[in-house]
């Protein structure tokens, strides 16, 4: 496993994360779910990103129970706060008075004295700025987390809040957790350039776009029974998307031959892609078995040519992905 800085911030990560969202808590059993933890584990991954809002608090619960028995220095631990997490006005957003009781909250169900990384799980128009940063940085000063990021912000949020951070003489946030893969790019017109001209690192989720660049998804059939596109639930964030379109499907297909020619994965050629960019700081890797796991990290350090970056945009049509 190789390891960056979050960002331009000291701290270092695995380039390969694993997270939890729809998994652990989830369809994934609590001892399956452990081990798959500790298998990461062993293999160099320091980086568990999980959510309060996953499983409404159970994936926190079995990765606290699950980083237990790991030496708790050795790991970096991410969670988040935004989504509501009850049926009161205030138990949803980025106010003082959620973004504090969440956060304890989150460590009493991961079992911690300190979060590595608190992100906010989106951009709350009804909270002043101010508010927020104020209280990251109270949070900060208490010991209570490390550092704060943000997730799926425009970059003109991302400005405003780093300069503010500044005037405050407050932290500021050190990530930004977006949706990027092959298929999905639109952050690299503003969110990336803005965001690493402010110190901060790419913690990238869907790297595999829910599994369509591993290949398994092909055109004119049925997902496989046992994939998250043929599941009840998982399945609404596939079904009916332009993701999972045939003309998708056989341009991931022509992926899996470039992939072939390399002698990789489909899916470890997805992840190299994604960690050629220095302004990536972690690609953030689901799991229902182990074997995916150990599979993903082979990305991990491997270089793609120029040669082949080019080739990938000519299948994908990659002004397309960037809209």
């Amino acid at each position: 496993m190789e390891y960056r800085k979050l960002g331009k911030w000291g701290v270092k990560v695995s380039e390969v994360a694993l997270g939890s969202w729809l998994t652990y808590g989830g369809s994934v059993a609590e001892q399956e779910s452990i081990k798959q933890i500790h298998v990461a584990f062993s293999h160099g991954i320091n980086f568990f990103d999980t959510a309060n809002v996953y499983a409404h608090g159970r994936s926190e619960e079995v990765v606290g129970q699950a980083i237990r028995d790991l030496s708790r220095d050795a790991v970096f631990l991410a969670t988040k706060v935004f989504f509501p997490m009850g049926e009161g006005p205030n138990d949803r957003g980025l106010s003082r008075k959620h973004v504090w009781e969440q956060c304890h909250a989150s460590l009493r169900r991961l079992k911690t004295e300190y979060i590595d990384l608190f992100q906010c799980h989106r951009w709350d128009s009804e909270t002043p700025l101010e508010e927020l940063v104020l209280t990251m940085d109270i949070l900060t000063r208490q010991g209570k987390i490390l550092y704060w990021g943000v997730s799926e912000w425009p970059a003109e949020q991302i400005q405003r809040v780093c300069e503010l951070a500044d005037s405050m003489n407050a932290p500021r946030p050190v990530s930004n957790q977006p949706c990027y893969n092959m298929l999905q790019r639109q952050i690299e017109k503003e969110v990336i350039p803005t965001s690493w001209k402010n110190g901060m690192g790419q913690v990238v989720f869907s790297p595999l776009a829910q599994g369509v660049l591993t290949g398994k998804y092909k055109p004119n059939q049925e997902p496989p029974s046992d994939s998250r596109a043929a599941a009840e639930r998982e399945g609404i964030f596939l079904r009916g998307r332009e993701t999972m379109s045939n003309d998708t499907l056989e341009r991931v297909e022509q992926l899996g031959k470039l992939a072939e020619e390399l002698g990789i994965s489909t899916a470890q050629m997805a992840l190299a892609w994604i960690l050629r960019l220095q302004e990536v700081s972690s690609v953030i890797i689901g799991a229902t078995k182990v074997r995916q796991i150990e599979e993903n990290i082979v990305a991990t350090g491997r270089k793609l040519t120029p040669d082949v970056i080019k080739r990938i945009d000519e299948i994908l049509n990659a002004e397309m992905a960037r809209r």
